[in-house]
């Protein structure tokens, strides 16, 4: 008769999965991948492995369709260099880092592993953990590319967006953009009646905490919630 386990005896240990996660910022400033790396990191398990990449061609930010357009070659060609790679370097799951989510059904058809869009993985955390939330984005160009990936991912749940007309390479140096976007954020949860703030790009990442610390609410960076959500996939799709 086999031996039953002894009450209070601990089963061994399984040996954790290697994630690597590789992040492509879709435009061409480099002080933004760096930031994106480091997000992602804050966010990622002690064996996942982050990395970031950017186009050397391309628009500098993405601010407007035409951004959007002229970023996917680049970030495609990216996407396509690193799943040619060495079986030990290639990446479990690649993340697109630009809340336009742009390339996004083109990368998902190039590869086997799973491709997330910031705005997709922040949508989804957002709605899942208030229901109702509102996005906060920068340029006003972006308002109608984040209603129409709100009524994709999570119809219904978007209340609002809301644009601090801050162009995103200022919001990615300059931290006095911290106050005007706290301000908004303030008024998008008062006027929508929210519960949630998404982050509507990349460059915002690092307001993300003290953000959540001054509204009391859960306010969703979408390169943080697209490493918690890669991290749970990888193993659901070896």
């Amino acid at each position: 008769m086999p031996s039953r386990p002894r009450c209070g005896v601990a089963a061994p240990a399984t040996k954790l999965l290697l994630v690597r996660l590789l992040f492509v910022n879709p435009n061409t400033t480099a002080t933004m991948t760096a930031a994106i790396a480091q997000a992602a990191r804050l966010a990622a398990h002690p064996d996942t492995e982050i990395r970031a990449v950017n186009p050397l061609d391309g628009p500098a930010s993405i601010e407007s369709e035409d951004d959007e357009r002229r970023c996917v070659p680049g970030l495609l060609t990216e996407i396509a260099a690193a799943a040619a790679g060495p079986d030990d370097q290639r990446p479990h799951a690649y993340v697109i880092a630009c809340f336009g989510d742009p390339g996004l059904v083109a990368a998902r058809g190039a590869v086997r592993a799973p491709v997330l869009g910031i705005a997709q993985a922040a949508m989804h955390s957002a709605a899942l953990l208030a229901g109702g939330f509102s996005v906060v984005t920068s340029m006003s160009a972006t308002v109608p590319r984040a209603w129409e990936l709100a009524d994709d991912y999570t119809a219904g749940s978007c209340l609002g967006v809301h644009a601090c007309d801050i162009p995103v390479l200022q919001i990615d140096s300059d931290p006095g953009s911290f106050l005007p976007i706290a301000q908004l954020c303030e008024y998008a949860l008062s006027t929508d009646r929210s519960g949630a703030v998404v982050l509507g790009c990349a460059a915002m990442a690092r307001f993300a905490h003290p953000l959540r610390q001054r509204l009391g609410v859960p306010v969703i960076d979408g390169v943080e919630a697209a490493t918690r959500l890669a991290q749970a996939l990888v193993p659901l799709a070896a």
